[in-house]
């Protein structure tokens, strides 16, 4: 009795709720179901495989591996703030003569304005990586997702530098829906194809194994992924880009990205 009960509930009420709160059902269906970004890592330098289940992304103006023909390496970076990392880095860049795309958000921007004008100043890319860092496949209204791109693009102005136009969604977490608002901004989204465990502070890889997982992995047109608040990525980088080199790699900028 109490089962047919329940049933009965559901009946009578489930239309009502669906009548009166629609995005409750549909709001994570169709365009708007949201996607984890990932790939396959092979061991043996050749590329991997990215997310089969969203082919629609080359549909969309985005970047995340290049040619499979030439030994070119896209390095970004990611972060939410610095923690004494960030000035080391870009020393080491300057030396190697490496240009990067930085991806940060407007917490970075308002809390370290001399840093990213050093990053524009040396040639990097310093690009959007949302205003609050939030799950953007939650706005399904466009000028909710909007005031997320352009209240970053409006930090970066102040600072009287002219926004890029590279996104990358906080995560890796997006959506078809996701992908067309950011083709409406003129956006090109910048996903990847290597990236490693290297986010928790308290939990950082030894420099070895660190290393060890970028050489096997590391390939043609990679799109390399890595956190530049990680105390390993800042001790390891002089050496990487040098072995990289000495493997036949190069280093290219975002700009000269070629499929």
């Amino acid at each position: 009795m109490e089962k047919l009960y329940k049933r009965f509930l559901a009946f009578i009420i489930m239309p009502v709720v669906i009548a009166a709160f629609p995005f409750l059902v549909f709001a994570n269906t169709g365009a708007a179901a949201p996607y984890d970004w990932y790939f396959k890592p092979t061991d043996d330098n050749s590329q991997p495989q990215v997310i089969p289940e969203a082919d629609f992304i080359d549909s969309f103006d985005t970047i995340y591996m290049g040619s499979a023909d030439q030994p070119v390496l896209y390095l970004t970076f990611d972060a939410g703030f610095d923690n004494g990392y960030h000035e080391k880095i870009l020393d080491t860049l300057k030396e190697k003569d490496v240009k990067a795309a930085f991806f940060v958000d407007g917490n970075f921007v308002k809390s370290n304005p001399e840093i990213i004008k050093r990053m524009d100043a040396e040639g990097h890319l310093v690009c959007n990586h949302s205003l609050k860092h939030p799950d953007m496949t939650k706005y399904n209204s466009f000028e909710d997702y909007k005031k997320q791109i352009t209240g970053w693009e409006e930090l970066i102005t102040d600072l009287g530098l002219a926004p890029q136009k590279y996104f990358r969604f906080p995560s890796g977490r997006f959506s078809k829906q996701a992908l067309e608002y950011n083709q409406q901004l003129g956006l090109t989204t910048v996903f990847w194809s290597f990236a490693y465990f290297d986010w928790e502070q308290d939990n950082q890889p030894s420099c070895q194994a660190a290393m060890e997982k970028i050489y096997s992995r590391v390939h043609n047109g990679a799109v390399m992924l890595l956190h530049s608040t990680s105390e390993t990525n800042c001790e390891i980088l002089p050496q990487v880009i040098d072995d990289l080199r000495n493997k036949g790699y190069t280093f290219e900028s975002l700009d000269n990205f070629k499929k």
